[in-house]
């Protein structure tokens, strides 16, 4: 899973990988990433992020913590050494993981969950690391935490997966008119599950899509990424970009070739 959707600045990454999770706990994680990073003293890795819109349980090296949904661009700056085990959730996790998404909005929280930290860190603290048994360990523990989910949770799962992976779906009314549900019902979904509105999490995918292209495919113009994600034209692009980066593709463009 070597995609770099959602990373604004790949090439400034420390060791990263993104972990395929296996089936019998597919419903719960779209996927594990591992991260480990070792700062020359003094020295600060600044890594930005337009995340996805999900809960991130995130196991490090003396923590635990949840990373709750954002609605602008985020960071986080890594220092010394240490490493991190995530879970990106998907929505069926959310009700045993943490009932109210929308509380930790923006935030990142600390939790206390001292057996899932013993689980996971003991293999990240053999030589050399073992990222796969950390994350077998860790989807062990989601799997007793949440044994059984509901048919709402698996309809919030497949909600969720439409907006972030069906690009046609640029309205929230295209997206209840797909699920044969009400706008209503949809809005209900997301807040319960995500903590976030559907229009918000339809404008992370188009933000996220925008990025990949504005970074990887300089001969791309703006005005042809625009009427590509569906903007009504480039100035709606940029700004939506602005909005949400704090700054426009273009310069985002400059930046990411020069870092």
């Amino acid at each position: 899973m070597a995609s770099t959707r959602g990373i604004l600045y790949p090439n400034q990454l420390p060791s990263f990988s993104r972990h395929a999770p296996s089936p019998a706990v597919g419903h719960l994680v779209r996927w594990f990433w591992v991260s480990r990073w070792d700062i020359a003293p003094g020295r600060i890795s600044r890594q930005e992020l337009l995340a996805f819109p999900a809960l991130n349980l995130v196991v490090e090296d003396s923590c635990v913590g949840i990373s709750g949904p954002t609605t602008t661009r985020s960071h986080r700056d890594l220092t010394d050494r240490g490493w991190g085990v995530g879970a990106l959730l998907r929505p069926a996790a959310t009700p045993g993981i943490c009932p109210d998404p929308a509380r930790v909005r923006d935030r990142y929280e600390l939790v206390t969950e001292p057996d899932l930290h013993a689980r996971v860190a003991a293999p990240m603290a053999l030589d050399p690391p073992e990222p796969e048994q950390a994350c077998r360990a860790f989807e062990a523990w989601l799997l007793e935490r949440v044994p059984t989910v509901t048919p709402d949770d698996l309809a919030a799962n497949d909600l969720v997966s439409r907006i972030e992976e069906d690009a046609t779906l640029r309205r929230v009314e295209d997206v209840a008119a797909a699920m044969n549900l009400s706008v209503r019902t949809v809005q209900r979904l997301t807040q319960r599950y995500v903590g976030l509105t559907p229009l918000t999490m339809i404008r992370r995918r188009r933000l996220q899509e925008a990025a990949v292209v504005a970074r990887e495919d300089p001969d791309v113009t703006l005005a042809a990424l625009a009427a590509d994600l569906g903007y009504a034209d480039q100035a709606h692009l940029i700004r939506d970009f602005r909005d949400v980066l704090g700054f426009t593709p273009g310069a985002y463009r400059r930046s990411s070739h020069g870092s």
